[in-house]
């Protein structure tokens, strides 16, 4: 069944309760937000409406939530925020059932600007070489700075030993102020090119979705909603753990025709349920 196009936000408020909503090509482009986000998001969480915020950011969820209120957000217009790089240190620190990552292991953190949340307050030792690395921690990409063969040698050694190598982040593309850009998904396809194991965190993986119905009390999947702009991580993340989908074209497929976007449908196996051109709510 072809997907149903809708004007706005509006519409689908009136057909759901539970919103996990994207950040990064929904809600901004990184930089600032997209024209009429901030409001729509404020609307919708004033038609009464459960928000969780579903990231593939490697940093922490209190991370996210200042910068989303530094580009002007309003505090209170989401109920949770759940980023994979929450969901990972939760993990690694036991909170989420099985072995948490031993104090002192060798680290190798791969992230981006500089950033420790990930691994904070776990004990771990950081390394900066891959061949002293027990496990490799990548929560983010420099794509836009470094270029890819930077990773490449950096990791080869890691790879080589069959060092575990854990992403937080799979989006394999990134909007940054320069453009488009390769992700940290696309850093941890190099690894398993080069013969590494590799464990990734974040959608299109039930772990970050079923993270997120646990944060509401699991309520029921018909009533629940995915909204984000990749068919590969949040179209198919949605429909893989049985919640309805929506596509805003604002984010990487805004330059898409029809005739693209049905075969970027085919090629990731998932289409979404509903299109809308942005993530706006009309007065």
């Amino acid at each position: 069944m072809a997907p149903e196009t809708l004007d706005d936000l509006r519409d689908l408020a009136a057909r759901f309760d539970v919103f996990f909503i994207d950040q990064f090509g929904v809600l901004h482009d990184g930089s600032a937000p997209y024209p009429g986000a901030v409001e729509a998001l404020a609307a919708l969480k004033a038609a009464g409406k459960k928000i969780v915020l579903v990231s593939n950011s490697g940093k922490r969820a209190s991370q996210n939530e200042k910068r989303l209120l530094g580009l002007g957000f309003e505090a209170g217009t989401w109920d949770s925020f759940l980023s994979s790089g929450e969901v990972a240190w939760r993990k690694f620190a036991g909170e989420l059932g099985g072995e948490r990552l031993a104090a002192g292991t060798r680290c190798l953190l791969l992230s981006r600007g500089k950033d420790y949340s990930a691994v904070d307050g776990l004990g771990l030792e950081l390394v900066e070489d891959g061949a002293r690395a027990e496990v490799v921690l990548l929560s983010g990409s420099e794509g836009d700075t470094r270029p890819m063969g930077y990773y490449r040698a950096l990791l080869a050694p890691a790879a080589r030993a069959g060092v575990p190598l854990i992403c937080t982040n799979p989006d394999k593309i990134m909007l940054t102020e320069a453009g488009l850009k390769y992700g940290a998904g696309a850093i941890a396809d190099l690894y398993e090119e080069m013969g590494g194991k590799v464990e990734r965190i974040g959608k299109p993986f039930p772990s970050i979705y079923e993270a997120a119905m646990r944060v509401l009390g699991d309520p029921p999947k018909e009533r629940i909603v995915g909204i984000g702009d990749s068919i590969e991580h949040d179209i198919a993340g949605a429909k893989g753990v049985g919640i309805s989908a929506a596509l805003v074209r604002s984010g990487i497929l805004a330059e898409l025709g029809p005739a693209e976007l049905e075969q970027a449908f085919a090629e990731h196996g998932a289409s979404p349920d509903f299109i809308l051109p942005q993530f706006v709510w009309q007065r």
